[in-house]
């Protein structure tokens, strides 16, 4: 089932960060699609990962993003059509204990990208993934939009604000004119899903407290933010990407994807689902010493609705059920529930485009 008019059947197409969580959900649901992937990324983070037991066959380049030669060499060799750029370091905690890294990867390993890309024979399309905390955030509760002032409080989302802003300046200079590449970018967070081991993120904290015995501590009970299953935002940078495989300049700008206003959750509100999902799990109620964060991320996403067909299918209450579906799988059989899931999300917005029509 193709919810992308065949868009990636037979393209070639790369995907930075391909070992990563986002990453290997992407490159499974692209060879489902029929693409010719190849990946570039560093060694999975973590172990376990989805990267090791999806277990790809595809062209894969282990290498840090801002390697110039390795890009090249991949770029020569696998010739993409468009990249998906994923490679991030994508923790807030970590990036206040290494905020050189931190911008170094986010922001010149992007220009780097963008460079071996235009350097290379066939130079490909790119959507670039960033961040919904890419915005200057007044904590105020209206929900962004594309066209509102970057910023960030923190080294990950100001790094993630300055590539948004490499990303207008390339574009302007560079990829302005007709007959050059497209370049765009997305902007989500807060996703879940099966075969995320990330540490510092909300479910497999909890799931490594669960198997721990210990109950979870967490920073920001009250925090809202705009969760989604990873199918989701994955969906739209599908979308967004076919738009750029058939040359609509006009797709060649920022995105958001982000659920309605009516589904953004706070952290308790999504541990007291998951607390129902898995009685094993303990919440301590005391917040644990942290970081600054944001209390507010609320995405206003009508551009993606409108233009691109966008928006999410699935509530918090069937999200979480899902990652929770996945994980016990996982544990009772030993392989992911990727391929399944997807195809089951495939049926369900055929099901809902057939009803439409």
């Amino acid at each position: 089932m193709d919810l992308f008019g065949g868009a990636y059947a037979g393209r070639k197409v790369m995907v930075t960060g391909h070992t990563g969580f986002k990453g290997g959900w992407l490159c499974r649901w692209l060879e489902l699609l029929g693409a010719n992937v190849s990946g570039y990324a560093l060694r999975p983070p973590s172990s376990p990962n989805l990267h090791e037991l999806l277990a790809p066959e595809f062209p894969q380049t282990f290498a840090d993003i801002r390697s110039v030669g390795e890009l090249g060499n991949h770029l020569r060799t696998e010739m993409p059509e468009i990249i998906f750029h994923l490679a991030a370091q994508p923790l807030v905690g970590h990036s206040y204990r290494n905020p050189t890294e931190t911008f170094d990867t986010n922001v010149r390993g992007t220009w780097t990208l963008l460079e071996a890309a235009d350097k290379s024979a066939r130079p490909p399309s790119v959507v670039v993934v960033t961040t919904d905390k890419c915005y200057r955030n007044a904590e105020n509760g209206i929900p962004f939009r594309e066209e509102d002032p970057l910023g960030g409080q923190d080294p990950y989302s100001a790094s993630k604000a300055c590539c948004e802003i490499l990303c207008e300046a390339w574009r302007s200079s560079y990829w302005s004119r007709e007959g050059t590449p497209l370049l765009a970018t997305a902007r989500a967070g807060n996703v879940v899903g099966g075969g995320d081991w990330s540490k510092e993120r909300l479910l497999p904290d909890a799931l490594r407290a669960e198997r721990s015995g210990e109950a979870l501590r967490i920073r920001h009970p009250e925090a809202i933010r705009p969760w989604q299953h990873v199918l989701e935002p994955l969906r739209g940078y599908l979308l967004l990407g076919a738009r750029l495989l058939s040359g609509e300049r006009s797709a060649a700008r920022p995105w958001n994807f982000g659920p309605s206003p009516d589904q953004i959750a706070t952290v308790h509100d999504v541990l007291s689902i998951w607390r129902r999902l898995r009685p094993g799990f303990a919440l301590d109620e005391v917040p644990a010493p942290t970081f600054p964060e944001a209390a507010n991320l609320v995405l206003e996403s009508t551009r993606s609705k409108m233009e691109l067909g966008w928006s999410t299918r699935w509530d918090l209450e069937r999200t979480l059920r899902e990652t929770d579906r996945w994980y016990a799988h996982l544990d009772a059989v030993g392989s992911t529930l990727c391929d399944i899931q997807i195809r089951e999300y495939e049926a369900e917005l055929a099901g809902a485009r057939e009803t439409a029509t």
